[in-house]
């Protein structure tokens, strides 16, 4: 499905996510300028709009005004001084064009529930062929990683209780270098994996807010 990177209302203009509508009924709105005291009409509009295009859960951002509805989640950025400890360093297998579909369905299944990901779909496929990697013990598969310099696209593994070694791994290619990630308040359990490892939370990137409930 089409995005909006400009939908513009007599009230203002935002952008509008809709990828997500055939996999996860959602949409996104990321308000980019309102007419002052239109907020409530501008973003009637565009709910109204990502409804008709099969949304069930719309959530936006990028305006104060947005606080007067639920908090979906916020989204945290999380830096560290990539280290490693050997003893937890596993095989990283670059994702070529054979694997890449592999990479992306382990993908897209994983991160099926956690807040604010983009499904992966066929066209994105040469994205990965840069930066995504696979983690293995002895053949087994432990998890998924992608890294653009030293910002964590993407990580999750595929064994429980697998995550530090594919962390671990994954932060071998840039140890030492100042690597940060984007993480959903909401994905508690990613969180408390990278605050054992040692990231802290240095800013917010933004907040969504839900407000599918305008049409009801």
């Amino acid at each position: 499905m089409r995005d909006f990177p400009i939908f513009s209302t007599e009230t203002g203009v935002s952008s509008l996510t809709l990828k997500e509508i055939p996999y996860k009924k959602q949409a996104y709105i990321r308000i980019q300028d309102v007419q002052p005291g239109t907020l409530q009409e501008h973003l009637r509009e565009c709910v109204q709009f990502c409804k008709a295009a099969g949304a069930e859960h719309i959530f936006a951002a990028g305006h104060p005004e947005l606080e007067h509805f639920p908090l979906h989640t916020a989204i945290w950025k999380m830096q560290i001084t990539a280290w490693v400890d050997q003893q937890k360093l596993e095989n990283l297998f670059p994702v070529t064009e054979a694997t890449a579909e592999s990479w992306r369905g382990h993908y897209n299944r994983l991160m099926a529930q956690v807040d604010n990901t983009a499904t992966l779909e066929a066209r994105d496929v040469p994205k990965l062929y840069t930066g995504a990697y696979f983690v293995h013990h002895q053949g087994e598969l432990l998890g998924i990683g992608w890294l653009e310099d030293t910002t964590l696209l993407a990580v999750a593994a595929v064994k429980p209780g697998a995550g530090e070694r594919v962390m671990h791994t994954l932060m071998s290619l840039v140890e030492g270098a100042q690597m940060e990630l984007e993480v959903a308040s909401t994905n508690t359990r990613a969180i408390r994996l990278y605050e054992r490892l040692g990231f802290l939370k240095t800013g917010e990137r933004s907040r969504w807010y839900r407000v599918d409930s305008l049409l009801k």
